[in-house]
């Protein structure tokens, strides 16, 4: 039987669309993602970001990879019922941890996050895959906006530098324009959330998010996981996140003192 926070349909809709929404997934752990969200942009970590140019209005703030060192961030990953949760989604027997991520949009940022799919950044292959985006704050407009189906497009969208918007690999061949989902009458799923829903989504979903004209910020937190058939590839350039000294080789799993796994049935 899946979660309790999930039914069978959930389950049928995330293999078919790529995404669904959770209710309540972080619910029990709101405050403590927030009091881990003030430390991090307090202290941030090797890959923090701010994502505007001079002369845009707001801050759009972001970083990952910070689960070892904030231990709001640990307690989180290690008790929340998501692991669980993501095992059922993506029809796996296992769920093991890839990253945290953390984004913030001040009120008046409104740049809003590119279109884009998460999985040509990373060294991930594999069709179990799963993001879950939390929001920390009640949101309305700025909120996650989803591609139903691109992880099924047969090529990858061409990913680029969210700040200076060049390509991210050397060689372009390999992927496709990144399209205007609105102006291709695309089919887009976005939810009105509170804090502590989450919605779940494939690696290989074309995604964006509107940006905060609210006079209240938006955080949020994500959690990317990945199940049994995921195993590491090679890119043609460094991957985001780039995990330094990995040592893994085509074709493996991903290495459990690295990328732990959260749950097993």
């Amino acid at each position: 039987m899946p979660h309790s926070l999930l039914n069978p349909e959930d389950i049928t809709a995330y293999q078919r669309d790529g995404v669904v929404v959770v209710r309540g997934l972080f619910a029990d752990h709101v405050e403590a993602l927030r009091a881990g969200v003030a430390r991090n942009m307090t202290d941030p970590g090797p890959y923090a970001a701010e994502n505007l140019k001079a002369g845009e209005g707001g801050r759009f703030f972001d970083d990952y990879c910070n689960w070892q060192r904030i231990p709001e961030f640990e307690q989180v990953i290690r008790t929340s019922p998501a692991a669980e949760v993501a095992a059922d989604l993506m029809q796996s027997d296992s769920a093991q941890l890839f990253h945290d991520h953390v984004l913030v949009k001040e009120p008046g940022t409104s740049k809003p996050t590119p279109w884009h799919q998460d999985g040509p950044y990373y060294f991930v292959e594999g069709h179990q895959t799963v993001s879950f985006w939390s929001p920390l704050d009640p949101v309305t407009e700025a909120t996650l906006r989803c591609v139903a189906g691109s992880h099924l497009w047969e090529k990858p969208v061409l990913p680029t530098r969210w700040l200076s918007e060049d390509t991210f690999y050397p060689d372009e061949s390999a992927y496709m324009p990144v399209p205007d989902p609105d102006a291709e009458g695309m089919d887009i799923r976005e939810w009105t959330l509170e804090p502590g829903d989450a919605v779940a989504f494939n690696y290989g979903i074309l995604h964006g998010a509107r940006g905060n004209n609210s006079d209240t910020r938006r955080r949020a937190f994500s959690l990317r996981m990945v199940g049994d058939d995921a195993r590491y590839t090679t890119r043609p350039g460094p991957t985001s996140p780039p995990f330094p000294g990995h040592d893994m080789t085509q074709g493996q799993r991903l290495r459990e003192d690295w990328f732990p796994v959260l749950f097993r049935r």
